[in-house]
């Protein structure tokens, strides 16, 4: 498939405001890409049908980056299994069906790793997708992902669409979801131990066993990974994007606690899940295209916590 993916393309980012679609945002600007389009949930709902038509009618983007969609936690996940499911698929198919009506050049539709199966050999190639059952905890999120990288395919299948997926691992950073109760889990641990810190608790209370295996990777990088893919990737199978090597909750937990200063203790709620028990991405593919992460774990999380600083107070 022809791709002339070029400077004054017009590029729409659903989902701009969020942890991913704001990092694309930037990234693109600063790599000197000019025209690119969005707006704020307030002018455009994603889950409104013919808005989102009238609006790819009007301003007929070149290229999409599909980053818009309900995240959160375990917590949120197990509580609010409805949007997770609903919310993403209206979303995600309201955008691509609106792309291939309006003649998109290329979509990039972002997926997310939990769409691998629960006990997936490790690493995990793109082709374990659809090989066994999913994680319970975050399922319905995962299954709406699943079918938005389907959907892709179908559209390529049947119309000569050029849409692709990225499978990012656990993302974070700037824009993250900090709630202790629904945040992902590196924003969460860095609002506990923050407000642990603050107040001067004893201990700090965290969900599961903290053996379980993840792997994340810095929003910035990930935005990075997603220009170059829109570039320089066209084919049907998603692609996963990370490091390519986890770390368990635990060590986690340790790094936040070290970079956020909090001196006390952590206690594992054994009666809380734990979700997938290893999630580590193949990153192959990726790999031998060109395209390698930059920033570690320990200096993610630094970077992280300095914005949430600055945020707390504003």
């Amino acid at each position: 498939m022809e791709n002339s993916f070029t400077k004054n393309d017009k590029i729409y980012v659903a989902g701009h405001n969020g942890l991913v679609g704001s990092a694309i945002t930037r990234s693109l600007r600063e790599q000197g890409y000019k025209n690119v389009i969005f707006r704020t949930r307030e002018e455009l709902n994603l889950l409104n049908h013919d808005k989102v038509n009238e609006f790819f009618k009007e301003e007929r983007p070149d290229y999409v980056f599909l980053a818009a969609a309900r995240c959160g936690g375990i917590n949120d996940n197990i509580r609010h299994p409805v949007p997770f499911l609903q919310d993403n698929l209206t979303i995600q198919n309201n955008i691509i069906e609106a792309a291939h009506k309006f003649n998109v050049k290329k979509l990039m539709f972002l997926a997310s790793s939990c769409i691998f199966p629960r006990n997936s050999m490790q690493p995990i190639k793109e082709d374990y997708l659809l090989t066994g059952s999913l994680e319970p905890t975050n399922q319905y999120y995962a299954v709406a992902k699943i079918a938005g990288v389907k959907l892709c395919e179908a559209y390529r299948k049947q119309y000569g669409c050029n849409f692709v997926s990225v499978n990012p691992c656990n993302v974070y950073g700037p824009k993250d979801n900090f709630s202790k109760d629904t945040g992902h889990v590196i924003g969460s641990l860095i609002n506990r131990f923050h407000d642990a810190k603050v107040r001067g608790l004893e201990k700090v209370d965290c969900w599961g066993a903290g053996t379980s295996i993840r792997e994340f990777i810095y929003v910035e990088d990930l935005a990075e990974a997603c220009i170059f893919i829109m570039e320089n990737y066209d084919d049907e199978e998603v692609i996963n994007v990370g490091w390519g090597t986890g770390i368990t909750i635990k060590d986690l937990a340790e790094i936040v606690k070290d970079v956020v200063g909090y001196e006390g203790e952590i206690i594992w709620d054994t009666t809380k899940p734990d979700g997938m028990p290893k999630k580590v991405l193949c990153v192959e593919k990726l790999d031998q295209l060109g395209w390698r992460a930059k920033v570690d774990l320990e200096q993610g999380i630094k970077l992280t916590y300095d914005y949430f600083k600055v945020m707390e107070k504003n």
